[in-house]
């Protein structure tokens, strides 16, 4: 079976070190070892971990390599991703991860302290309310979501979080390309421009998968987010 060291270093061109491939290991072990007390992957193949957890996160290096990435916020994070192995593999970004379900933010938290990493953040609640923090509004360089909403919600979720030159990255599926073009309205009252979509491939998977980066050009309205629920109810 491929390592994680091999799928990086051959889709991302990325070495890993000695230390980095340890802590995937480790990370991919406790996933297992929770997930058979809570939920927090369907995945339960080894290789697919690696492959659409792991290697997945870390295509959002696709964008976010060659920017400012000093401070990074992903939201809707579940087990840690795709957050926490991009904090793997740069361990200088001060990092937030924003998870509702307090199961899982509970092993984010235990991640962290078992692998030993510094400047992360858990954050457990609603990303409707966090975003109104002004600890966390327009603070970070970029916000992350994968597979949480459609485009114009995950859109009014980030955001109101990054700051004005930073981005907005959403991973998404096979319909990135309608969800791009139903989102524009959203996306300008937002204060953001649409900037691009990378489209990403993984090793055995037939699904596509895209990047959506959104650049952050003007501060959000203070009326954005709007209140818990209300985003996925009456979608921009």
């Amino acid at each position: 079976m491929p390592t994680i060291e091999h799928y990086v270093h051959s889709y991302l061109d990325i070495q890993l070190t000695g230390q980095q491939i340890r802590a995937f290991s480790l990370y991919e072990q406790e996933l297992l070892n929770w997930n058979q007390h809570i939920s927090l992957t369907a995945i339960k193949d080894l290789e697919m971990i690696r492959i659409k957890h792991f290697l997945d996160s870390l295509t959002c290096l696709k964008a976010l390599r060659d920017s400012q990435m000093e401070t990074v916020i992903d939201v809707g994070t579940g087990a840690g991703f795709p957050g926490l192995p991009l904090k793997i593999v740069f361990p200088s970004i001060r990092l937030a991860l924003v998870e509702s379900v307090k199961k899982k933010a509970d092993f984010c938290s235990y991640l962290i302290e078992k692998l030993g990493l510094s400047g992360v953040e858990v954050i457990v609640g609603r990303v409707e309310v966090v975003a109104r923090s002004n600890k966390y509004r327009e603070q970070f360089d970029w916000a992350l979501a994968r597979a949480v909403a459609i485009l114009p919600v995950v859109a009014e979720y980030l955001l109101p979080l990054v700051k004005i030159s930073g981005s907005a990255l959403a991973m998404k599926g096979v319909n990135a390309l309608t969800e791009a073009h139903q989102a524009q309205n959203a996306i300008r009252i937002l204060g953001g421009h649409l900037k691009k979509l990378i489209p990403v491939e993984l090793p055995k998977v037939a699904e596509e998968r895209y990047l959506i980066v959104i650049d952050k050009i003007s501060a959000t309205p203070p009326g954005y987010p709007r209140r818990v629920g209300i985003p996925v109810k009456r979608p921009l």
